[in-house]
Parts: structure tokens; C-alpha cells; sequence
């Protein structure tokens, strides 16, 4: 998986980056997640054992024309990408969820995700001055460029040691 900031994107590493590194408006596109049959087979039966996520021979007379991988594990390789392209290391704290989860358009075996990101918010707490909320919203597209994803994603990171 590479790496490709976007041309808003910080000159901080994002390794390093703290709170007050993420600027509102700051885009970025990041990685690459390959999906294959495989996968998509073994996360749904294990977390999502519909037909047209485990079965190709059933899937290809369902209502999407063939296998497509659950939105959990579509949700599951965003993050992947999210953790090793842009949330800090440093600074995350973990983070109390994520708005308007959407899943726009199917994934399929072959297709290749690439993460974008788009800063909406990055506040300091006023009740608690060594952390704040870093609100982001991604979108995974695939090889033709489709948005298959979107969400916003809520952190709570630190800020800059002083």
C-alpha cells in the first residue's frame, strides 16, 4: 500500500503529526487495498453469511449479478487504510465513532480501494486541553473511480506537547 498525499496535504509526516497538524480542508488520497474472492468469502462467513457474500454460484442470481463483499469488511479495509496512511500513532486516543456510514456502490472481487480524506474538523476540548476531536470525513473509491464508501470518522487525539 502507497502512500499519496493530496495537494492540501500537511508536510508533517503523519506518524508525528498531533492534533493542530490536521487543518480544516486538508485532503489527502492514501493506499491501496486489493479485494479478492477470497477474502471477501472468509470475512462474510464468519461475520456476515449472506448468500451474495459467501456463495459465487448464488450470488450470480441474486440481486447484484455475482459475489460482493460485505459492507462490514468493506468498512473493515477503510480502516486498514485509515490506520496506516493517516491517523496518528502518536497522538490517537481512539475515537467515539463514525457518522453517516454509507456503502454507495458494491465492491467485488478485483476491485482495488484507495482511501480519501477530507478534514472537517480538528478542535482542542475546552474541558480537556491535551486532547481534541478530529473529525474527517473518507471515502473509499475503486480502479474506475466510483465512491463505494463514504463516512465521517471521529478521533480524539492529542494535542503538542508544550
Amino acid at each position: 500500500m502507497s502512500a499519496d498525499p493530496g495537494e492540501h496535504a500537511t508536510a508533517v509526516p503523519f506518524q508525528e503529526r498531533y492534533l493542530e497538524d490536521y487543518t480544516v480542508g486538508e485532503t489527502g488520497e492514501f493506499g491501496e487495498a486489493a479485494v479478492t474472492e477470497e477474502e471477501i468469502v472468509a470475512f462474510a462467513e464468519r461475520f456476515d453469511p449472506q448468500s451474495f457474500h459467501v456463495d459465487p454460484v448464488s450470488a450470480a442470481e441474486g440481486p447484484f449479478g455475482g459475489l460482493i463483499a460485505s459492507g462490514w469488511h468493506t468498512a473493515a479495509l477503510m480502516m486498514r487504510l485509515y490506520t496506516d496512511h493517516y491517523l496518528s500513532p502518536r497522538a490517537s486516543l481512539g475515537g467515539p465513532g463514525v457518522d453517516e456510514l454509507r456503502w454507495t456502490e458494491p465492491v467485488r472481487p478485483g476491485d482495488r480501494l484507495t482511501l480519501h480524506t477530507e478534514v472537517l474538523e480538528s478542535r482542542r476540548s475546552s474541558s480537556k486541553p491535551d486532547r481534541g476531536l478530529l473529525r474527517t470525513r473518507v471515502e473509499l473509491h475503486d480502479q474506475d473511480g466510483r465512491r463505494v464508501f463514504h463516512a465521517i470518522v471521529l478521533n480524539i487525539l492529542r494535542t503538542r506537547p508544550e
